[in-house]
């Protein structure tokens, strides 16, 4: 009978010590959910629909569901990680802002129901801020100091990393790029302004736009990327006018921010061998080159949240008098 292969007992013993966490993305029409190492390999996944029409209760429980759900699968999750569309209090984890995109959702205390419901440390930040944090860790911003991520979903979210280190804001009032002007007296926005960005580049957006320029009830975006592909004139310069738009507000970031890069990320993203080339011949040579897509896809923000949580874990084992696990396990291990 042939012999077992040897067993490595140091990669054993280091798999055993790896900590699992889970990194949550919460968005206005789906939630999505991963189990991943520190190294960012992923264990397991699991999507819902946010149902945000039916407002906040129906939301958490579609999150609990979700979060439950993977916790079935890995019970040695130690921290749980969130990443919402919203003002996100980082600190607290409270939800001090949300639009009608998250109906009910503003006043969540985001890091201590999921604490309450799952007795693991968890933290919480807006979905733009995790999915520049995940891009910066594992994708397209990796081994860069000065980025941009801009996050094309149902609505817009923008976020700043400088000198290695993420800019969080306290206030609408400043870092809100979804928010910030694009168009005067253009259209209105659920968030009482006019002529946001929102209105113009999010995925939303883009579903509206093509309705109006076609007189089409597109169901979703892909269908306008689909048919553009297939040569459909309308749809196509419906694509020309989004892009156009686009390029406009990379302009303003690479002009007010001037990052090594601008990464783009969300929904959107996904249909990007149909409409990036257009982006890249609007954006102009320069900058062009500084204009890159999310590596980690529409998962970026699940891979920031997870990054937030394995942060928090270390905080709080820290806390506990100086040392990890991993400290101890290494001592009991020799």
């Amino acid at each position: 009978m042939a012999k077992p292969f040897p067993l490595d007992t140091d990669v054993v013993v280091e798999a055993v010590r790896m900590w699992q966490v889970i990194g949550v993305d919460i968005g206005g029409t789906g939630i999505k959910g991963l189990v991943t190492d520190e190294e960012g390999a992923v264990l397991a996944e699991a999507v819902r629909d946010t149902e945000a029409r039916l407002g906040r209760d129906s939301i958490l429980n579609q999150l609990h569901s979700l979060v439950e759900e993977l916790l079935l699968g890995h019970p040695a999750v130690k921290a749980v990680g969130i990443a919402s569309a919203g003002l996100i209090n980082a600190d607290s984890g409270e939800v001090v802002y949300a639009t009608d995109n998250l109906p009910g959702w503003q006043g969540v205390q985001l890091t201590q129901w999921v604490e309450d419901a799952f007795g693991r440390p968890a933290a919480a930040d807006n979905d733009a801020n995790a999915a520049l944090l995940g891009e910066a860790w594992l994708g397209a911003g990796r081994g860069r100091t000065n980025l941009f991520m801009l996050t094309l979903g149902t609505g817009v979210g923008g976020a700043n990393m400088a000198d290695g280190l993420l800019l969080r804001w306290d206030s609408l009032n400043r870092g809100d790029w979804g928010h910030s002007l694009l168009v005067p007296d253009g259209r209105p926005c659920n968030c009482g302004k006019r002529g946001c960005v929102e209105q113009y580049v999010s995925g939303r957006a883009l579903l509206q736009l093509a309705r109006e320029e076609t007189g089409r009830e597109y169901t979703h975006g892909r269908e306008v990327m689909e048919a553009a592909e297939q040569g459909d004139t309308a749809a196509w310069a419906v694509l020309e006018r989004y892009t156009a738009y686009l390029a406009h507000v990379t302009a303003d970031i690479g002009a007010a921010v001037d990052p090594e890069l601008i990464i783009i990320g969300g929904g959107v993203i996904q249909s990007r061998a149909v409409w990036w080339p257009l982006l890249v011949a609007k954006a102009g040579e320069k900058l062009a080159g500084r204009i890159v897509p999310a590596k980690l896809g529409n998962r970026a923000g699940c891979f920031g949240a997870a990054r937030l949580a394995l942060e928090k874990l270390h905080r709080v084992e820290i806390g506990r008098g100086g040392d990890t696990c991993r400290d101890k396990e290494e001592r009991e291990h020799g």
